[in-house]
């Protein structure tokens, strides 16, 4: 190999770099879309605000609301916004043309990851927002509450970023996707303890539940909201478990990137 050949290969941009840089696309797509943003980022603070008025009657309550409407608003744009984002690109041919691109499809992914961090991170202020003015929601004030606020946010978006991508692939075109991945979403947040708590559920709809991320996530968002944790005994174990809701998460990431690699399709006719 000569020195040129040598100096060409590493100047090729990484996996990371790419996946970064179509992040950036997916962003100013994004807020091009000026209705689609407001829709996106506002729906989940407009249930909030909506069905806390009706349900909520106690600060206690508005702090286990308003977390769980959190974790929900967040799996939204991970799981139903993302799969859906996929199931469009993949039906007008974008897909198709990032094929033929040296972009690999791990970069496109990175990008679209990229994405939903950012928006729902916009869709957390938000909720957070509503619930000060509306409900008058105390913050955390320790860092380690704000860590486990860290690392919840990250595994939960990104394991169910993956699950949405890999369930967008049973859509074949955007018309029956929001079926597709808003019947599971829908169904999900009733077991999940995100509008009834789970201890109030029937057993085999808290065990249905605790399957998937969405109870975790909003379970460790409620042990950060929390005024103490004496309110963990308002929990199906009687705890915030935060050990187990890490392990989920991570294992859900491990099964969706499972999924993904073994469903992922460029088009609607191949792999």
């Amino acid at each position: 190999m000569t020195a040129a050949t040598v100096s060409k290969t590493a100047a090729l941009p990484s996996m990371l770099s790419l996946g970064l840089a179509r992040g950036g696309t997916e962003l100013r797509e994004f807020f091009r879309q000026k209705e689609n943003l407001i829709f996106t980022i506002s729906l989940p603070a407009l249930l909030m605000l909506l069905l806390g008025t009706v349900y909520v009657k106690e600060p206690a309550a508005a702090q286990m609301f308003a977390a769980s409407m959190i974790g929900a608003g967040i799996i939204s744009t991970s799981f139903v916004g993302l799969g859906m984002s996929v199931v469009a690109d993949r039906e007008d041919g974008t897909l198709k043309r990032l094929r033929g691109t040296p972009m690999p499809f791990t970069s496109y992914f990175i990008g679209k990851i990229v994405l939903v961090f950012v928006s729902s991170l916009f869709e957390a202020v938000l909720l957070l927002a509503v619930g000060i003015l509306r409900f008058d929601l105390e913050l955390p004030t320790s860092a380690e509450k704000w860590l486990t606020f860290a690392w919840v946010f990250t595994l939960g978006v990104i394991a169910c970023s993956l699950i949405g991508v890999a369930l967008s692939s049973i859509a074949k075109s955007t018309r029956n996707a929001a079926g597709v991945l808003n019947l599971p979403y829908i169904v999900l947040q009733f077991l999940s303890g995100v509008f009834i708590m789970q201890s109030a559920l029937p057993e085999s709809l808290r065990t249905a539940g605790s399957l998937f991320p969405l109870k975790w996530v909003c379970q460790g968002f409620r042990s950060v909201f929390a005024l103490n944790d004496d309110y963990a005994v308002m929990e199906a174990a009687g705890s915030w478990e935060l050990g187990k809701v890490a392990l989920v998460l991570a294992a859900w990431t491990i099964v969706g990137l499972v999924l993904v690699g073994r469903t992922f399709r460029w088009s609607n006719t191949t792999r």
